[in-house]
């Protein structure tokens, strides 16, 4: 598919050239049926790819920009998240439970002291039986944080059992460690008891109210049996929510179950699976989620207080391995239907607004990092509708964060492609500007 929505079928990236350098500078929504998604040659149902021809220099050709990958820093086990600071240097998560700095394009030896305990492989954590384990997941700075120092992190904390449960902390970043750490924030979203209880969701984002966000993922109970009864549809517990918190983990009055008995009053929306990316819309300032669907079924939804997304009652994803049923239909009254779906599911993690200078014509465009399907993928909106979809990255790995840098490049944290181990590693990577079409 062409930029204009023209039909062009599926197509795969070139084989990249990964570059390494040094230089660190730093409305009611309807989706259609999935009968309907079989036939409509719409971008949100087959994605363009970058040029398969592709340069023998490693330039990557997309519909508006081209670009190559360059290595920033390798040596690092599970990368979660990135953030950058005022100063220039890139801290990132680690999920055997280290925060990383990349200093000037070099990975630092040691990692950063202070972090507070955190449930991981070799930390007391049980191996669950796919990807996703426990361990350090999102880091983010305080929207003052040139003055405060205050870091935020979503980990894995050691509760009550082996499986952990969904944390926020804060600190004071400096002199390269934490100090005066407090946590804000315990999940009552345990797991299930088995090595399928995974599901953590931990996105975290201020708005621009200064309010913070975190995801919180349903922590894999089972999708059987009387959907209605599932955690993620009981406002008793955090499973399969967001939450929304003042800076010091206050909860705010406005929020919408304030003063309900027997619903936590940190809940913001529910009925959601495991949401991996959260991102602010740069000038509208709503609030924007992807989801991990089953098998299928990923999710892109607009997130508005107080609603319900569904899970596991409504959605486009079937069982793994049989391809049997879920959900009791894909839309329902009173069930939030998503804005964009992935049919096949590409894994969504990571996500960001670019606002950026390199790619001027990918501003205001949204980017998502996919796990399973190991691309960087583009979305255009038009207000809450996604007109159109392009595949700008694909083959170098598990994507698991994008980030846009101070330089205006994008940043990329490939994870790794093992299971239950965290090893071997893995490492960071930007695109850079190679011309505009």
């Amino acid at each position: 598919m062409t930029e204009s929505g023209a039909w062009i079928g599926w197509s795969s990236p070139p084989a990249l050239q990964v570059k390494r350098t040094n230089d660190l500078q730093m409305n009611p929504r309807r989706c259609p049926s999935l009968l309907t998604l079989l036939f409509l040659p719409l971008a949100a149902c087959a994605p363009d790819g970058p040029d398969p021809g592709g340069d023998d220099d490693g330039i990557v050709r997309t519909a508006l920009h081209d670009f190559r990958v360059e290595e920033v820093a390798d040596g690092l086990v599970r990368p979660f998240s990135m953030a950058f600071t005022p100063e220039g240097d890139l801290l990132v998560t680690e999920r055997p439970g280290r925060l990383r700095i990349i200093r000037d394009g070099v990975l630092l030896p040691d990692s950063v002291d202070g972090l507070p305990p955190i449930r991981a492989l070799g930390r007391g954590g049980r191996s669950m039986s796919g990807f996703e384990q426990a361990g350090l997941r999102d880091a983010i700075l305080h929207p003052d944080f040139a003055t405060n120092r205050l870091l935020y992190l979503s980990y894995v904390n050691p509760g009550p059992d082996s499986l952990g449960t969904i944390a926020i902390a804060r600190g004071r970043f400096e002199n390269d460690r934490l100090t005066a750490v407090e946590e804000l924030f315990i999940a009552d979203a345990f797991g299930n008891g088995t090595d399928r209880s995974s599901m953590w969701g931990g996105r975290l984002v201020f708005d621009h109210d200064g309010y913070l966000f975190m995801t919180l993922g349903d922590r894999q109970w089972p999708s059987a049996g009387e959907l209605e009864a599932h955690p993620a549809q009981d406002l008793s517990n955090h499973n399969g929510s967001t939450i929304r918190l003042h800076d010091d983990g206050r909860v705010p009055e406005d929020n919408p179950f304030v003063g309900r008995a027997g619903i936590h009053p940190e809940i913001w929306t529910w009925g959601h699976r495991n949401a991996q990316g959260m991102a602010v819309h740069p000038e509208t300032g709503d609030l924007w989620q992807n989801e991990h669907g089953p098998q299928g079924g990923d999710e892109l939804n607009l997130i508005e207080p107080g609603r319900n997304y569904g899970w596991p009652v409504v959605g486009y994803g079937v069982n793994y391995r049989t391809g049997s049923r879920i959900h009791s239909g894909t839309l329902m009254d009173g069930m939030e239907p998503p804005a964009h779906i992935w049919v096949p599911s590409i894994g969504v993690s990571g996500m960001l607004f670019y606002t950026g200078e390199a790619f001027p014509e990918w501003r205001g465009d949204m980017l998502v990092a996919g796990l399973s399907g190991r691309r960087l993928a583009r979305l255009r909106l038009e207000g809450s509708e996604v007109t159109h979809e392009e595949t700008l990255v694909q083959g170098i790995g598990r994507i698991r964060d994008v980030r846009q840098g101070p330089d205006g490049l994008i940043y990329l944290a490939i994870d790794g492609e093992t299971r239950d181990i965290d090893g071997p590693p893995t490492g960071i990577v930007r695109l850079v500007p190679a011309g505009r079409r």
